[in-house]
C-alpha cells in the first residue's frame, strides 16, 4: 500500500499539511519490541531501562521509577499500604532520614510538592523527579534516590507514625464530593473483581492502625528490581543493586465482562452539577502489529467525529446538556473503556443520557458523513502527522460505534444533589433507544460551513516607527493605526507561537448599576462567537489548524491571547482581526444557554461547604463590595444581554490602544506581512474608545477590616473537614517596591517550606501546605503603592485545627525573631535560580517578561529599559538572609481564608494572639 495524501482530500490542500513520504508496509507486520529512539535494556539485576538524550531544556533531567506493585496486590489487612510505602519512600530510607530527601530535592533546585513526585494506582506505583544535572554528581545523586526507593525504604514503627498524619489527611481530603463520586464509580466499573476493592487510598481503618511490620512485609515481597524500571532523559549509570533470584509472580485480576447494562443512580448534596457518565467496557488493546497502530488512529478519529456532533449538540436550542465529551481510557491493566460524560441542568439526567445514546444510535444507522471524517481527519493531523490517517475510510471510522453498545460491559450512571431520576426511568431510556434504532433515526444534518475566516481581506497597515532592543532579542514596531507590537523570535519549540495583547481600563471602571450586566459580556459573546462565527462553526473552520484563542476583561486590562503554529500564524492573525471588526449581537438562543449555565453553577456554589467559605472570606476582606460580591439567581434577570454584548465589543475596538508581544518560531519574512495586513489593518475608529491612561485609572471598591479578624465558618458537609488560610497584608512603597516585591516572593516560599517541616514533617498532621501571593488588586498606576497579601493554606482534622494554627504562628514568630537560616535561604535561591534557568528556554516565560516590561512603574516607552529594571538577577542577593529577615519582621497577621483570594489590608503591627485570622469548614 502507498502512502500518499488522497488526491481527493480537500480539507488537506486547505490547510496545508506537510508532504508525506512514500510508505509500504504489511498490516500484519509486527512492530519492533525496541521502543523508538530509546536506549533501552535490562541490568544483570532484573531492572529494565528507558533512556533518552534530550536537550531541551538544557541541563535537566526527567527521572522516573515505575514499579509494577499497587494497591490490587492488598491484602484486606494492608487497603492502603502501597500508597502509604509510596509515603514512607519520601520520609525515611537508609540513607536519608526525617525528609532528608526533600530537602536534598529542594537544595538543589528540584520542586517537591503534593501529588507532584509519586502516585500509587491499582497496578503500579511511580515516583519522578525532574533535577539540575549542571553539574556531575547531581544525576548520580538524583539515580541515587530512586535506588533508595527501590530496595531502601526505612519502615519502622517510629517513620510510621511521623506520616500517618499526612496520610490520614489525604484521605480526609479525598472524602470530599468529587472523591465520593469517584469512588463510587470505580466500585461500579469494577464489580466483580479485586480492583472493585482496592482503592489507592484504602480504608481509613488500616491507615489508622496498620502495623509496621505489615507495611514492610509488603514493600519487601512486591518491590522487586524485576519488577521495575527506570526511565531518565541523560546518561544512566547502573545502581549495582541485587535482587531476591524468585521474586513472586504478581498476579493477574479479570474484571468480568456483562451483557446486561448496570446502573446507577448516585445523589450527592455537594456535588457541582448534574451529570452522565456512560462507560463501555473492553480488554485493553495490544499494540503489536502496523495494524494495530491503524486501529488506534482509528479509535481516535471516532472520537473527534463523536465529539464533534456532542458540542455542537451542546449549542443548540433547549440543548440536552451543557457539555459532553467522549475519550478512551485504560482503566487498569487488563481493562479499558470509551466513556461518554455530560454535565446538564438539574433534572436534566433523563434527557441528556437519551441524546447521547441516541447519537451513537444514529452513526450505527447512518455513519458520519465523508465531510465528519474529514473534519476528524484534519484534528488529528495537526496532533501527529501520520500517513496512515489518509487511508482510514468514513466506514471504517462510523464501524467504531458497534463497540459502544448497552450490551457491551455497559455501565450507566447518573449524579444529581438529589432524586430525580431512578434506575428503571435509566432502564426505560436504553429500552426506548434500542426501539427506536429498530425503527430508523433520521441522519444527522450537517450545517453549511464557510471556507475563509476573514471573507475580504484587509488592506494592510504599514510601521510607523521601528525599535531594536538587544537586551530582549526583540523587535517592536508601531503600526499606523496606532497598535504597538513586539516581536521575539526563538527556537525553543520548533510548533509554537505564543502572543498576548493588552490594554488599560477594564470593569473597575464602571459604575454599580453597569458592572453586573457588563461583567457578563465575556460569556455571553464567548457562546455567541467573538470571533464572527458560533464557536460550533468555527470549531469546523479550524479543522487541521493548530491555534487556539481567547479574551479576557479584567478588572484594569482586556486582553486577547493565542498559542497556534508558525504554519498557522496567518490564522491566528486572522482571528485578532475579527475580533476588532466583528459587532457580537445577543441573539435569543445563545443568551438562554448561557443563563441557563449560570443558573446552574449558581445552584451547584449554593450546594457547595467550600464556596460558604470563600463568599465569607471575600464579605470579611472587601467590605461586602458589589465586585467581590457572589451572584444570586435573582441577579440573573438583571442582566442586560445587550448591554453586555455593547461593551465586549467596545472592549475590543480600537487597535491604538494595544500592545501584542509575540514570540516563539517566527520567521519574520513571512510574520511581518501578516502582522501588517491583519493587525496593522485593523480599522482606527475616528473617536478613541475605551483609551485610559494608566495612571488615572479607578481602584476597585472596596474596604478592609480596620481590626484583626478570627473567625471559624461552620457549613453543613457529608464528611468533615477543615480548611485554614491564614493571611498576611503587604504594603511596599513606591521608592522600594522592584526589590521588594522579589523578596516576598523569596519570602512565600520560605513560609511554604517552613509550613510543611513543621506541620507535616515534625507533627505529621497535614498533607500539604501552600503560600500564595497576591499583588495584583492595586491598579496600575506608576506612582502608587502596592499593596496586597500572603496567605497559608492548609486543610487538616476539624478537632486540631486551632492547634495547627498556633503551630503555624509559633514558626512565624520564630522566623520574625530569629531570622531564616543561612541554608533556608540558600534552598530558596537554589530553586528561584534553577527556575529562572528553565524559563529562559521557554517561550512562556519570555512572553511574561516582555509583557511585564511593558506594564513595569519604570516603562515610559522604552521597554528595553524597563526589562532592565525589572530584571530579576537571584544569586548576587548575598544578603539576602538579611533582606528576607527583614520582610518577615514586618509583616504581619491578618484574616483570610480560601486560596488565591485577594485580600488588599494596610500592614498592622499585631501582637502575638491577636494576629490570627483562619476559617474553617467542619461538621
Amino acid at each position: 500500500m502507498e502512502l500518499l495524501p488522497a488526491e481527493g482530500s480537500q480539507i488537506a490542500k486547505k490547510h496545508g499539511f506537510r508532504s508525506l513520504k512514500l510508505v509500504s508496509f504489511d498490516l500484519n507486520e509486527e512492530l519492533g519490541e525496541q521502543p523508538f529512539g530509546v536506549d533501552y535494556g535490562r541490568l544483570d539485576n532484573g531492572l529494565f531501562y528507558y533512556v533518552r538524550c534530550n536537550s531541551k531544556p538544557r541541563m535537566r533531567a526527567a527521572l522516573a521509577l515505575a514499579v509494577k506493585a499497587g494497591s490490587v496486590l492488598e491484602e484486606e489487612h494492608e487497603r492502603g499500604v502501597a500508597h502509604i510505602v509510596e509515603h514512607l519512600a519520601f520520609s525515611a530510607t537508609e540513607k536519608y532520614t526525617n525528609h532528608d530527601i526533600i530537602k536534598f530535592l529542594e537544595s538543589i533546585g528540584a520542586e517537591f510538592g503534593a501529588c507532584q513526585n509519586a502516585v500509587t494506582s491499582a497496578d503500579e506505583t511511580v515516583y519522578e523527579l525532574f533535577v539540575p544535572v549542571d553539574k556531575p554528581e547531581l544525576l548520580s545523586r538524583a539515580i541515587s534516590v530512586l535506588a533508595e526507593f527501590s530496595t531502601e525504604v526505612r519502615v519502622s514503627k517510629d517513620d510510621l507514625e511521623k506520616e500517618r498524619g499526612a496520610v490520614l489527611e489525604e484521605y480526609r481530603g479525598n472524602r470530599n464530593a468529587s472523591g465520593r463520586m469517584q469512588d463510587a464509580h470505580w466500585v461500579l466499573m469494577m464489580e466483580g473483581s479485586k480492583y472493585a476493592e482496592c482503592l489507592p487510598i484504602g480504608l481509613e481503618k488500616v491507615i489508622r492502625t496498620v502495623s509496621s511490620d505489615t507495611v514492610k512485609r509488603f514493600y519487601q515481597k512486591w518491590y522487586r528490581l524485576q519488577n521495575m524500571a527506570v526511565i531518565a532523559v541523560g546518561d544512566f549509570p547502573d545502581t549495582k543493586k541485587k535482587s531476591a533470584t524468585d521474586p513472586p509472580v504478581i498476579p493477574k485480576f479479570p474484571v468480568p465482562s456483562h451483557q446486561e447494562p448496570r446502573f446507577s443512580c448516585f445523589i450527592e448534596s455537594e456535588a457541582g452539577g448534574s451529570a452522565v457518565i456512560v462507560s463501555y467496557k473492553m480488554p485493553v488493546n495490544e499494540l503489536k502489529t502496523i495494524k494495530d497502530y491503524k486501529e488506534m488512529l482509528t479509535e481516535s478519529m471516532f472520537l473527534h467525529a463523536l465529539n464533534q456532533r456532542f458540542f455542537k449538540l451542546s449549542r443548540r436550542k433547549d440543548p440536552p446538556y451543557f457539555s459532553c465529551s467522549a475519550s478512551a481510557d485504560d482503566l487498569v491493566r487488563p481493562l479499558k473503556a470509551y466513556i461518554m460524560s455530560s454535565s446538564c441542568k438539574e433534572r436534566g439526567t433523563l434527557k441528556a443520557l437519551e441524546s447521547m445514546l441516541i447519537e451513537v444510535a444514529r452513526v450505527r444507522l447512518h455513519g458520519f458523513s465523508e465531510r465528519e471524517v474529514s473534519v476528524a481527519r484534519a484534528l488529528l493531523m495537526s496532533e501527529v502527522e501520520s500517513a496512515y490517517l489518509e487511508h482510514i475510510s468514513a466506514l471504517e471510522v462510523s464501524r467504531y460505534s458497534e463497540k459502544l453498545q448497552t450490551s457491551c460491559s455497559c455501565v450507566i450512571k447518573t449524579i444529581e444533589p438529589q432524586t430525580f431520576s431512578t434506575i428503571d426511568d435509566l432502564k426505560n431510556i436504553v429500552l426506548k433507544i434500542k426501539n427506536l434504532e429498530e425503527k430508523n433515526i433520521s441522519p444527522w444534518d450537517e450545517e453549511n460551513i464557510p471556507e475563509e475566516i476573514v471573507s475580504t481581506k484587509p488592506s494592510p497597515g504599514n510601521i510607523v516607527q521601528q525599535f531594536e532592543y538587544e537586551n530582549l532579542g526583540a523587535t517592536e514596531l508601531v503600526l499606523s493605526n496606532g497598535m504597538r507590537v513586539c516581536y521575539k523570535c526563538t527556537d525553543f519549540l520548533d510548533d509554537q507561537v505564543l502572543f498576548t495583547g493588552f490594554s488599560y481600563g477594564g470593569l473597575s471602571e464602571l459604575p454599580e448599576s453597569e458592572y453586573l450586566s457588563c461583567s457578563m459580556g465575556s460569556t455571553i459573546a464567548g457562546e455567541i462567537g467573538v470571533f464572527g462565527y458560533r464557536p460550533s462553526m468555527l470549531m469546523d473552520m479550524l479543522a487541521g489548524k493548530r491555534v487556539e484563542g481567547g479574551t479576557k476583561v479584567g478588572a484594569y486590562m482586556r486582553t486577547f491571547s493565542g498559542d497556534c503554529s508558525p504554519s498557522d500564524l496567518e490564522t491566528a492573525l486572522q482571528l485578532v482581526y475579527q475580533l476588532f471588526t466583528t459587532n457580537v449581537a445577543p441573539g435569543e438562543e445563545e443568551v438562554e444557554i448561557v443563563m441557563q449555565m449560570a443558573e446552574e453553577v449558581i445552584r451547584a456554589q449554593e450546594r457547595d461547604p467550600y464556596t460558604a467559605f470563600a463568599n465569607r472570606v471575600k464579605e470579611i476582606n472587601y467590605g461586602n463590595s458589589y465586585f467581590f460580591r457572589p451572584i444570586r439567581i435573582s441577579d440573573l434577570q438583571k442582566v442586560d444581554p445587550l448591554k453586555a454584548c455593547d461593551y465586549f465589543n467596545s472592549c475590543f475596538k480600537d487597535p491604538s490602544t494595544f500592545t501584542v508581544v509575540i514570540v516563539g518560531n517566527i520567521d519574520p519574512s513571512n510574520g511581518i506581512p501578516l502582522i501588517l495586513q491583519y493587525l496593522g489593518g485593523i480599522p482606527k475608529p475616528p473617536e478613541p474608545i475605551l483609551h485610559f491612561n494608566r495612571d488615572n485609572l479607578k481602584g476597585l471598591p472596596f474596604t478592609f477590616p480596620s481590626s484583626i479578624i478570627r473567625e471559624v465558618v461552620r457549613s453543613p458537609m457529608v464528611e468533615a473537614q477543615c480548611s485554614v488560610q491564614l493571611c498576611f497584608p503587604v504594603e511596599l512603597k513606591n521608592g522600594t517596591m522592584v526589590e521588594e516585591i522579589n523578596y516576598v516572593g523569596f519570602l512565600s516560599k520560605l513560609l511554604e517550606t517552613k509550613m510543611m517541616q513543621v506541620l507535616r514533617f515534625k507533627h505529621g498532621q497535614i498533607y500539604s501546605a501552600s503560600v500564595s501571593v497576591f499583588l495584583g488588586g492595586n491598579k496600575h498606576s506608576r506612582t502608587g503603592d502596592v499593596r496586597g497579601d500572603i496567605s497559608i493554606n492548609f486543610s487538616c482534622d476539624p478537632e486540631i485545627s486551632f492547634k495547627l494554627v498556633d503551630l503555624a504562628l509559633d514558626e512565624i514568630s520564630r522566623l520574625q525573631k530569629e531570622g531564616p537560616s543561612d541554608e533556608d535561604v540558600s534552598t530558596i535561591l537554589e530553586l528561584e535560580q534553577r527556575a529562572h534557568e528553565t524559563g529562559l528556554q521557554e517561550n512562556y516565560h519570555w512572553l511574561d517578561r516582555i509583557l511585564c516590561s511593558y506594564q513595569s512603574r519604570v516603562y515610559s516607552g522604552d521597554v528595553g529599559t524597563s526589562f532592565k529594571s525589572e530584571l530579576i538577577v537571584i544569586y548576587p542577593y548575598i544578603d539576602a538572609p538579611v533582606k528576607i529577615s527583614h520582610r518577615i519582621e514586618n509583616t504581619e497577621f491578618y484574616e483570610e481564608t480560601e486560596t488565591r483570594n485577594p485580600s488588599l489590608a494596610t500592614l498592622a503591627k499585631a501582637e502575638r494572639g491577636k494576629g490570627v485570622n483562619g476559617v474553617g469548614t467542619d461538621d
